[in-house]
C-alpha cells in the first residue's frame, strides 16, 4: 500500500512539474522577467512544496530523494563514458592518421640542384653545393675520388661540410693543385639513396713569381665583392621630423650582394607607409617619413657575401620635439594595449625621459576610432601612472590610443599612436572545442551547445583586484559554469570593510566583460568587491565578496641602479654598465644623462630605455654619466655621476698585417715588407713577429722572437731556388694580433736586373673630394744605377685598365693628385725610372674613396694673442699613444730652430719664432697610430706670410681704435665742449690731455671728463676766449695699446666758435629775463583775415608797435603767454613793420615782421586771394557768356591774367576782362566754335602763382543757340536743373569716419534727383543716407571703409534740361597723410580736395 501510494504521489508531482514548467515557459516568452515577479513566485514555490508535503508519508521522500541520486549518477557515468570514448576514438583516429602521413610522405632522396663543375685559381677557395630531398631525413656522406673525406684527417680548416634543411654543402679552403678531383655526395636513407658528382680543377698562376703583383693578379681572377666604404656614423634627427639612414659601398654590388637587409635593435625593417627601403649603384638607404622616439635604437644594414654577410650598425637619436609651452616635458612613447576585452582593455606607455624641468603631474589619454581623426579624451583628470584602463568601449571597433603628459609649465605633444586593436570577447576561444578528422576536417563543438537554456545565471566566481593603482582598482572576475546561451551583463557592487551595505557601481551601464575598473575610491578605506550576472531572465545571486582592498596606495618609484660605470668603447661612444637592482625588481628599462666636464646642462642620451651604450659623442672629450630607472610609475632619481672618462676607443688587440711584397732578394736572403694592420686596436703597434714556410717542409719557422719595429725585414738563411711564403701578426699593448693570410710563393733567387725594384708602403693621406696626397718609399732594389724618377698609375677599384697620371717623371716620393671624381674609388701604384728603364709597379695601394669625411678639419692660419704667427690642427680623435707629426714640404720635420710646437689634447699648435721668407712652403700634419687617416696641409705664401706680419705688428703694436674723432659742441650757456670717442677702455687705461704742449689738469674752469667704460673724453671750458686758441693732444693708453688724437683751434675755426660761444652766452642771459619763445609770425585764416601771433616765456608787460608806433587792438593771455593781433581785412595801409614787445624789471625782448611792400606783403595778399577764389564758373548771358571766379578778397594791385588754350588773353570788343571787390571776370561776347577749349586764370605775385580753369569744350549746345534769338533761349534756361554748388571734386577722408557731401540744386519744377557710384545707381540704406531740405541736398556715408572709394555723382532733370555734378572720394588708413592734394578748410579727418 505505501509503495503504491508513493508511485501515485510521484506520478501526481511530475504531472505538476510539466504544468507548471509549460507556464513558466509560456509565460517567459510573452513578457519579460521581473524581480517582483521572481520574487512572488519563489514564494508561491515554497508554500506549493510545503502543501506537498503535507500529503506525502516519510519514507516517499527518502525513496524519491535516493531515485534522483541514483538517476543523476547513471546520467554523470554515460557522459563521462561517452567522453572517454570519443577521446579513446579521436587518439586512435590521429594516430592512424600520423602512420598513413608519415607512409605517404616517405621517399628516397632525390637531388632538387645537383652538384655543378668548379675552376678555380691556386689558393683561392671553393664552396661545392647541392639541395636535397628525402623524407626521413638521410645520412649524407663526401668522397673525393671515391674516398670519404673525413675533415679530423685533413689540415685544420681544410674540409667544413654542412646539412641545413637539405642544402648540403662542402667548403674547400685555401685550393692547391692537389685538391683537382672528383668530388660526390651520397645521401641515403630507408627508402633509398641517391648520388650526385662534380669535379673541381684548381689552376697554377705561371706568372711573375717575385711577389710585387700579386694583388693584381688576385683581383684579376674574379669580380671583387663590394665592401662598405664608410663606417655608419649615428644619426640625430628629431621627433615628427624626417630622416635618412644611408650606407655606401666601395663598388658595384654583386648578383648575390643585393639582398640588403635592415634592422633595428635586432627587428627585420620592411618598407611600409611611413618608411621606405632603396637602393641605388653603391648606396643602401633607410628613409623614415616621419620619426618618432619608438624609432630610436641601434640599425643594423646586412648585405649577403659568399662567406655569409657583412654588416654594419649605428646607433639613431630621436630627440624630442620642440614643446608648444616652454617648459613642457617630452612626449610619452611606446603606447600599447593590454587584455582586450569586448568594452574595455588596459592601456600601457612609457614615461618620457625629459620632464622640461619640473616634475610630471600626469598623463591624457585620448581615443579614436581607426581611420579617423576625431580624438576623443578618455580622463579627466591627470593619471598619475603609466597604466590606465580605458572603459566603455564598443564590441568589435577598432580603437586607436595617444598620450600626453602634463607638468606644471604645460602639457607635451602627443605620443605616436598605438597600434589599431579590436575589441572582442577573448573568452569566445576558450568555449570552442576543435576536434580534426578525415585528413584536415574538423568539428568545432561550443560549448554553448553542450549546456542548454540556462534561464537564472549564476553569480560570478573568484572577484579579485587585478591592479590597485593610485587612482583606480581594476576588478576580474570569471564567467559563471554554466554561463548558458544567452549573453551576460555584470553589475559590481562595493561596501566598505566593516559595513554591511552594499552600493552598486555601475547601475547605469553594466559591463558586458568580465572586468572593470573603478575610479575616485576614498583613499585609505578597504573595500570588498562583489558581483551579479544577468541575462535576458533575471539577475543573479550576488557573487562571493573579494579580498578586502586599500584604495589609493601610492606606486613607488624604483630605486636608481648603482656601481655605474662607464668604459671606453669607440671613438664616438662609451660603455656604460651598472648593477641590477636589488629585491628582483625590473624596470622597463634605464634612460642614460651625460653633461661634458665643466658644464652645467646634463643631457638626454636616449629616448628609448633600451640601451647601454652611450653613441654620437664627441672624441677627445671627457664625459660624465648618470642613469635613471624607469617604470610604470615614472623615473627614479639620478644615480650617483660616473668617474668622469675622455671618449676614445677601447684597447683592442690589432687586426692582422696584409700586403706582402718582395723588395729585393739575394742568394739566401729575401727582404720583405707588408702593410700595416687596418685595425690597430686604439694604441700604438709595438712590432711585428714574421714566420716563414718552405714549400719543401710542413712546419713554419719563426723568424724572429723580438717584435720587429719596422715593415720590412731582410730574412736570411734561405735555401737558393726554395720557394718561401711568409706571414706576420702585430703586436701591441692589448696583445698579439690575429695572423695574417700566409703570403704568395716568392722564389729566393738572386735578383741581377738592371731595373730598379718596386717602390712600396704606397699610401695616401689628405683624402678630399677631388684630390689627395699619394706618399711611397724608395725602392731598396735600385738595380743598374741610381732612381732618377717616379711614374704614377690610377685605375678606378674593379677595372683593369691603369691609366699613367704623369707624363714627366717626379723625383719626389709624393705626388698630389687632383681632379678626381667624388665619391668614386680609386687604386694607387708607383714605378721607379734609372738609367736602365722602369722598373716593375709597387704593391697597389688600399682603395681609397674619394671624399672629404664628415668632421675633417683643416689647418688653421692665424696670429695669436701675444702675436706670433701660429699653425694649429686638431685632430677629430687621437689615442693616448698617437702623435701629431708636422712636416714641411713632405721632406721631414721643420728646422727646430725655426718653429716651436706645442702639443694640448687633440690640438697641435706650430709657430714661427722669426717669421721669414725661410719658412715659405707647405706644412703638413698627420696623426699617428690611428685606423683612419688624419691628415691635412696649408701652403704659406709670400702674400700670406705680409698679412700675418702685418696683423702680427698690430697685435703687438695695437692702437687703440677711434670711433669719433674730436668734436666741438658750444652748449646752452655758452660753455664750450671739445670731445672724442674711442673704443671701450679697461679700468686701467690712462689719459694725457696736452694743450700747446702743456698737460691739462682738471679745474672748474677747464673740466675733463674720462668715461672709460664707454670710451669718451671730453673737455668743458666755462669761458671761452683767446686763452684757449691752440692745439689740443689727447693721448690715450690702455695696457699694450695706445693713440693719441689732435684737435686745433686757430683762425677762422676758432672765432667761428668763439662767436657761436659769445652768442649763446648772451642769449642765455637774455632768457633769465622776459623773452620770446616763438617769434612773430602770420597766418590767413578761413575767412580770408591776417592773425598775427607770437609766445613769450612769462607773465610781463606786452605791447604791440606798427611802424615804430604803438598799436591799439592786439591781445595778450597772460596764461599761455600767447599774443594775437587780428587783421580781418588787409588794405595798403597795412603794410610796415610790426613788432610785439615784452618787458619787465629785469630787462625787455622784442621780435618784428616785415609786411611791407617789398616784404611779404604781396605774397600774403596772392595767398588770400588764393584761399578765397572759388572755382571758375560758367554763366551765359544775354551778350555771350561769363567766365568768373568769386572772391572775398581782392585790390587792384593784384596781378591777374586770363589763358585761352596757353595763350593770355587780352581785352577787346568781343573779350572784356574786369573784376570788382568781390569777382574777377572774363565776358566772351558773341561767342563762336573758335572760343571753345581751356580757359585758365592765373594769379601771379612776382615769385609764386596760383591758377583756375574751366573747359568751354563741352557747351557746343550752348554756343550753337547763340543767334539773333539768344534772349529767348536764355530765358528758356531759367527753369533748367542744375547743380548749383557745393560738391568739391575731390573729398579725401581717414577711414571709419563719417563723410558729409552738400549740394545745391535748381529748377523749375523740381527736378528729380539720383545719386551714382562709379556709374551705378545708390541706394539708400544702412550706411548711406540721402537727407532733401529745399534746394540742399546733402548725402551722409557712416564709417567710411576702403570700399567707399570712388566716383560719385549726382544728376538732377526736368523738363528743360538736366546736369550732373561730380566728386571724386578715397578713403586713407589712419596714420598715413595723403599727398599731392591741398587741404581745403576740413577738420574731424575730413579733406577736401581742388586740382591744382
Amino acid at each position: 500500500m505505501g509503495t503504491r501510494t508513493f508511485f501515485h504521489h510521484r506520478e501526481e508531482e511530475q504531472k505538476e512539474e510539466r504544468q507548471h514548467s509549460l507556464q513558466m515557459t509560456s509565460t517567459t516568452r510573452k513578457k519579460k522577467f521581473k524581480t517582483r515577479d521572481y520574487k512572488t513566485r519563489r514564494e508561491a514555490a515554497i508554500l506549493e512544496l510545503e502543501q506537498r508535503g503535507q500529503k506525502r508519508v516519510r519514507f516517499g521522500n527518502d525513496m524519491e530523494k535516493l531515485e534522483k541520486e541514483v538517476i543523476r549518477n547513471c546520467r554523470l557515468l554515460r557522459v563521462r563514458a561517452d567522453r572517454k570514448a570519443l577521446r579513446r576514438k579521436a587518439l586512435e583516429k590521429a594516430r592512424e592518421e600520423k602512420e598513413y602521413m608519415e607512409l605517404r610522405s616517405g621517399r628516397p632522396p632525390m637531388f632538387w640542384i645537383p652538384l655543378r663543375v668548379h675552376a678555380v685559381w691556386e689558393r683561392m677557395e671553393v664552396t661545392l653545393a647541392c639541395t636535397v630531398l628525402a623524407s626521413p631525413p638521410p645520412q649524407v656522406t663526401w668522397y673525393k675520388n671515391g674516398v670519404r673525406i673525413d675533415p679530423r684527417l685533413a689540415p685544420a680548416g681544410k674540409y667544413q661540410i654542412k646539412n641545413q634543411f637539405g642544402m648540403l654543402t662542402l667548403h674547400i679552403s685555401r685550393c692547391s693543385m692537389e685538391d683537382s678531383a672528383e668530388y660526390s655526395v651520397e645521401v641515403k636513407n630507408q627508402y633509398g639513396e641517391a648520388y650526385s658528382f662534380a669535379t673541381v680543377l684548381v689552376r697554377k698562376y705561371y706568372g711573375m713569381e717575385s711577389g710585387f703583383d700579386s694583388e693584381i693578379y688576385k683581383r684579376s681572377l674574379m669580380a671583387r665583392e663590394a665592401d662598405f666604404a664608410f663606417p655608419l656614423k649615428p644619426l640625430f634627427s628629431r621627433e615628427k621630423e624626417p630622416f635618412t639612414l644611408s650606407c655606401y659601398f666601395s663598388s658595384d654590388l654583386l648578383e648575390h650582394q643585393r639582398d640588403i637587409t635592415w634592422f633595428r635593435d635586432g627587428e627585420l625593417l620592411q618598407s611600409s607607409e611611413r618608411q621606405e627601403l632603396k637602393q641605388q649603384d653603391r648606396e643602401a638607404s633607410l628613409m623614415v617619413s616621419c620619426a618618432y622616439k619608438e624609432d630610436e635604437g641601434f640599425y643594423t644594414v646586412r648585405i649577403p657575401s659568399l662567406d655569409g654577410y657583412k654588416e654594419q650598425t649605428t646607433y639613431v637619436f630621436v630627440r624630442d620635439a620642440a614643446a608648444e609651452t616652454a617648459g613642457a616635458p617630452g612626449s610619452p612613447l611606446n603606447v600599447k594595449c593590454h587584455d582586450v576585452n569586448k568594452d574595455c582593455l588596459i592601456l600601457s606607455w612609457v614615461a618620457p625621459s625629459d620632464d622640461g624641468g619640473s616634475p610630471i603631474l600626469g598623463y591624457y589619454i585620448e581615443s579614436c576610432v581607426a581611420g579617423s581623426e576625431d580624438w576623443v579624451p578618455c580622463n579627466e583628470k591627470p593619471v598619475k601612472t603609466c597604466r590606465y584602463p580605458v572603459l566603455g568601449l564598443a564590441e568589435g571597433q577598432t580603437y586607436q590610443f595617444r598620450v600626453k603628459a602634463v607638468n606644471k609649465k604645460g602639457i607635451s605633444h602627443p605620443s605616436k599612436t598605438s597600434d589599431p586593436v579590436t575589441t572582442y570577447d577573448p573568452s569566445k576561444d576558450k568555449r570552442v572545442t576543435v576536434i580534426p578528422y578525415d585528413e584536415g576536417r574538423t568539428i568545432e563543438i561550443s560549448k554553448d551547445d553542450l549546456e542548454g537554456h540556462i534561464r537564472i545565471p549564476l553569480p560570478p566566481t573568484n572577484v579579485r583586484a587585478s591592479e590597485v593603482r593610485e587612482d583606480y582598482v581594476a576588478l576580474a572576475w570569471d564567467e559563471p559554469d554554466p554561463r548558458g546561451r544567452d549573453p551576460l551583463n555584470y553589475y559590481v557592487e562595493k561596501s566598505i570593510v566593516g559595513s554591511n551595505s552594499w552600493q552598486m557601481v555601475n547601475l547605469d551601464m553594466p559591463v558586458n566583460s568580465p572586468r572593470f575598473a573603478l575610479f575616485d575610491l576614498v583613499k585609505g578605506k578597504s573595500y570588498c568587491f562583489r558581483v551579479r550576472s544577468v541575462n535576458k531572465y533575471g539577475i543573479s545571486e550576488p557573487s562571493l565578496p573579494s579580498e578586502p582592498v586599500t584604495a589609493g596606495a601610492k606606486l613607488a618609484t624604483l630605486p636608481p641602479p648603482s656601481q655605474v660605470l662607464a668604459f671606453r668603447d669607440t671613438k664616438t661612444s662609451v660603455f656604460l654598465q651598472w648593477d641590477k637592482l636589488k629585491d628582483g625588481l625590473e624596470p622597463l628599462g634605464y634612460y642614460i644623462y651625460c653633461r661634458e666636464t665643466g658644464t652645467e646642462e646634463w643631457q638626454t642620451v636616449n629616448n628609448k630605455p633600451v640601451t647601454f651604450t652611450v653613441p654620437g659623442l664627441q672624441p677627445g672629450k671627457e664625459y660624465v654619466f648618470c642613469v635613471k630607472s624607469v617604470s610604470e610609475a615614472g623615473l627614479s632619481e639620478s644615480s650617483p655621476e660616473t668617474d668622469p672618462i675622455i671618449v676614445r676607443p677601447a684597447i683592442a688587440r690589432p687586426s692582422a698585417p696584409h700586403g706582402f711584397v718582395l723588395l729585393n732578394c739575394g742568394k739566401t736572403a729575401m727582404t720583405i715588407g707588408w702593410k700595416p694592420p687596418k685595425h690597430k686596436g686604439g694604441t700604438k703597434i709595438l712590432g711585428y713577429f714574421l714566420d716563414q714556410h718552405d714549400t719543401s717542409e710542413l712546419d713554419w719557422h719563426e723568424v724572429n722572437i723580438h717584435p720587429i719595429p719596422q715593415r720590412v725585414y731582410t730574412v736570411s738563411s734561405l735555401e737558393e731556388g726554395h720557394l718561401y711564403e711568409f706571414r706576420a701578426c702585430a703586436v701591441n699593448m692589448a696583445g698579439v694580433g690575429e695572423v695574417s693570410e700566409p703570403s704568395d710563393l716568392f722564389r729566393c733567387e738572386e735578383w741581377t736586373m738592371p731595373e730598379p725594384g718596386p717602390p712600396y708602403d704606397v699610401r695616401c693621406t689628405e683624402v678630399r673630394d677631388s684630390s689627395l696626397k699619394l706618399h711611397w718609399e724608395a725602392p731598396l732594389y735600385t738595380g743598374a744605377g741610381p732612381v732618377t724618377g717616379y711614374y704614377i698609375d690610377m685605375c678606378e677599384e674593379g677595372s683593369e685598365e691603369w691609366t699613367q697620371i704623369n707624363k714627366q717623371s717626379i723625383a719626389t716620393t709624393h705626388m698630389k693628385i687632383s681632379d678626381l671624381e667624388r665619391g668614386k674609388c680609386y687604386i694607387f701604384r708607383v714605378r721607379a725610372l734609372n738609367k736602365a728603364g722602369i722598373g716593375p709597379p709597387s704593391l697597389p695601394s688600399d682603395p681609397v674613396v674619394a671624399k672629404t669625411k664628415p668632421g675633417t678639419n683643416e689647418i688653421e692660419l692665424g696670429v695669436d694673442e701675444e702675436g706670433f704667427i701660429y699653425m694649429a690642427f686638431e685632430a677629430p680623435e687621437k689615442n693616448d699613444d698617437s702623435e701629431l707629426i708636422w712636416s714641411k714640404d713632405y721632406e721631414g720635420p721643420p728646422d727646430a730652430d725655426r718653429v716651436q710646437i706645442e702639443e694640448k689634447g687633440n690640438k697641435s699648435k706650430l709657430i714661427l719664432k722669426d717669421p721669414s721668407e725661410k719658412d715659405l712652403g707647405i706644412y703638413s700634419v698627420e696623426v699617428t697610430d690611428v685606423d683612419d687617416d688624419i691628415s691635412a696641409s696649408c701652403t704659406l705664401t709670400k702674400e700670406d706670410l705680409d698679412k700675418l706680419l702685418k696683423r702680427s705688428h698690430d697685435i703687438r703694436n695695437p692702437l687703440i681704435k677711434l670711433i669719433s674723432g674730436w668734436n666741438v659742441d658750444v652748449l646752452e650757456k655758452g660753455e664750450v665742449r671739445l670731445w672724442l670717442e674711442v673704443e671701450k677702455l679697461s679700468p686701467n687705461a690712462e689719459l694725457h690731455l696736452i694743450f700747446n704742449d702743456k698737460e691739462l689738469t682738471s679745474t672748474p674752469t677747464h673740466k675733463i671728463n674720462f668715461v672709460k667704460g664707454k670710451g669718451l673724453v671730453e673737455l668743458i671750458i666755462q669761458n671761452f676766449c683767446a686763452d684757449d686758441k691752440g692745439m689740443y693732444t689727447a693721448q690715450l693708453q690702455d695696457g699694450k695699446a695706445k693713440n693719441q688724437f689732435t684737435l686745433v683751434l686757430v683762425d677762422e675755426s676758432f672765432a667761428k666758435v668763439a662767436e657761436e660761444a659769445d652768442a649763446k652766452r648772451r642769449e642765455w642771459k637774455k632768457k633769465q629775463g622776459p623773452h620770446f619763445i616763438e617769434n612773430l609770425k602770420w597766418k590767413v585764416t578761413e575767412n580770408c583775415e591776417v592773425l598775427l601771433t607770437c609766445k613769450v616765456h612769462t607773465d610781463t608787460s606786452f605791447q604791440w608797435f606798427f611802424n615804430k608806433k604803438e598799436r591799439a587792438g592786439g591781445v595778450f593771455d597772460p596764461q599761455t603767454g600767447m599774443g594775437t593781433l587780428l587783421i580781418k581785412k588787409i588794405t595798403k595801409a597795412d603794410e610796415g613793420q610790426y613788432k610785439a614787445l615784452v618787458s619787465d624789471d629785469r630787462g625787455e625782448d622784442y621780435t618784428q615782421l616785415d609786411l611791407t611792400k617789398g616784404g611779404k606783403r604781396t605774397f600774403l595778399s596772392i595767398t588770400l586771394l588764393a584761399l578765397s577764389a572759388t572755382p571758375l564758373k560758367i554763366q551765359p548771358t544775354e551778350e555771350g557768356i561769363k567766365i568768373y571766379t568769386d572772391v572775398k578778397y581782392y585790390t587792384d594791385y593784384m596781378k591777374t591774367t586770363w589763358y585761352h588754350k596757353e595763350k593770355q588773353v587780352e581785352s577787346r570788343d568781343r573779350l572784356k576782362t574786369g573784376s570788382t571787390m568781390n569777382q574777377i571776370w572774363l565776358h566772351i561776347l558773341n561767342p563762336t566754335d573758335a572760343d571753345k577749349g581751356k580757359y585758365t586764370l592765373e594769379l601771379f605775385d612776382g615769385n609764386n602763382s596760383h591758377k583756375l580753369s574751366t573747359d568751354l569744350s563741352g557747351q557746343g549746345k550752348l554756343m550753337g543757340h547763340w543767334h539773333v534769338k539768344l534772349k529767348g533761349h536764355i530765358c528758356s534756361f531759367s527753369g533748367r536743373a542744375r547743380v548749383v554748388q557745393g560738391l568739391p571734386d575731390v573729398a579725401t577722408i581717414m577711414e571709419d569716419k563719417t563723410l558729409c557731401l552738400t549740394c545745391c540744386v535748381s529748377g523749375d519744377p523740381y527736378p528729380e534727383i539720383t545719386w551714382f557710384k562709379n556709374e551705378k545707381v545708390i541706394v539708400f540704406k544702412d550706411r548711406y543716407k540721402m537727407d532733401v531740405k529745399g534746394t540742399v541736398v546733402t548725402i551722409t556715408i557712416e564709417k567710411v571703409c576702403n570700399e567707399d572709394t570712388g566716383k560719385y555723382s549726382i544728376y538732377v532733370k526736368n523738363k528743360y534740361g538736366s546736369e550732373t555734378g561730380q566728386v571724386t572720394i578715397s578713403v586713407y588708413k589712419h596714420g598715413e597723410i595723403p599727398i599731392g592734394m591741398e587741404e581745403e578748410g576740413v577738420s574731424g579727418g575730413v579733406i577736401m580736395k581742388k586740382p591744382k
